[in-house]
């Protein structure tokens, strides 16, 4: 059988080679919830606590690019907290020694070689990234020009080339040169997204650029080459509300986005431009769309959202769309998830 088939078919009947970990961070404490996963299982038991909890609410998750180290981002000092991951929490790092300002940090996101982990947050400079190795260096000089409001879910280019950032005020998107610090502003797109930018998103190729945000129509791609090209058409089909976070499937064939109206989940054929949405998965999630992930092996596609279960996953093929959603986890997040994100394949 072709390859492409072969895996078309594991993935509608939740049959990926995925195996590893989901995480999910949450509203109330212990504000992060971690679970085994298996494509051909699903939920395995929420692994323990941590023994240092995060500070607060917690806003997003991401896991290195070698899945030895667990951050979160979360409101309170000392607002985000990184752990040693092996399935299993470690002894939470030490506070980087130059804290981002209080009171809230919205994202993080470690670079595609793992050297530098940066944080979106509310005050300014609104963006901060340090030197990571199995610790926080000392932080890197601001950018000459700051974004221009609070920032949420900063992104690294797949050659770590560039970091973008989606902030509250117009441009609503920042991107920046990126090599051990950042480097002069790119311009701004000729057509910015139209309301308050929730996250970005690079394609697996670093071709596209995605920004979801809070007006219609809720999502904006551009073509990315050292700066922004045309923005895309809109899709046929707009997404039903505020955009809170794109992701692309790992090879680039789909875009997702998760929303805060019914059926809180969209996603579209990517090919330089939206192709027809695919259909709503039979079972919606529960409520509010805040984070989409799809696993490595691009089989499943998990969305975070604030009512109960507060987390969805279901098995996804390329060309068909959702299989059946997977059962929930025996031991529910306490509260609504606002991102997601596997670990990184073995």
């Amino acid at each position: 059988m072709d390859p492409n088939t072969l895996k078309a078919l594991q993935g509608a009947a939740g049959g990926g080679s995925y195996s590893g970990d989901i995480a999910q961070p949450n509203n109330n404490s212990p504000f992060i919830s971690v679970y085994p996963w298996s494509s051909s299982t699903g939920f395995g038991t929420k692994y323990a606590n941590p023994s240092t909890l995060p500070a607060g609410q917690a806003r997003e998750v991401a896991f290195s690019p070698d899945g030895a180290d667990i951050a979160v981002a979360h409101d309170y000092s000392p607002y985000v907290s990184v752990y040693p991951w092996s399935s299993g929490f470690g002894t939470k790092y030490a506070n980087p020694s130059t804290l981002p300002p209080s009171p809230s940090c919205y994202g993080c996101t470690f670079s595609p070689d793992g050297a530098t982990i940066a944080l979106a947050h509310q005050y300014s400079p609104y963006v901060s990234a340090y030197p990571w190795s199995s610790g926080f260096g000392t932080k890197y000089a601001n950018p000459s020009t700051l974004p221009a409001g609070r920032c949420y879910r900063p992104a690294f280019s797949p050659d770590g080339a560039d970091i973008a950032v989606a902030h509250e005020t117009s441009p609503c998107v920042s991107v920046y040169p990126w090599s051990s610090g950042f480097g002069t502003k790119y311009s701004n797109p000729s057509t910015t997204p139209t309301g308050v930018g929730r996250a970005v998103a690079f394609s697996p190729d670093g071709a596209d650029l995605a920004v979801g945000h809070n007006n219609s129509p809720y999502i904006s791609v551009y073509p990315w080459s050292s700066g922004f090209g045309t923005k895309y058409s809109d899709p046929s089909t707009l997404p039903a509300g505020i955009g809170y976070e794109p992701a692309f499937s790992p090879d680039g064939a789909d875009l997702a986005l998760a929303h805060d109206a019914s059926p809180y989940i969209s996603v579209y054929p990517w090919s330089s431009g939206f192709g027809t949405k695919y259909s709503n998965p039979s079972t919606l999630p529960a409520g509010n769309g805040r984070g989409v992930a799809f696993s490595p092996d691009g089989a499943d596609i998990a969305v975070a959202h604030n009512t109960t279960p507060f987390i969805s996953v279901y098995p996804w093929s390329s060309g068909t769309g959702f299989g059946t959603k997977y059962s929930d986890p025996s031991t529910l997040p306490v509260s609504a998830c606002l991102a997601v994100a596997f670990t990184p394949a073995a």
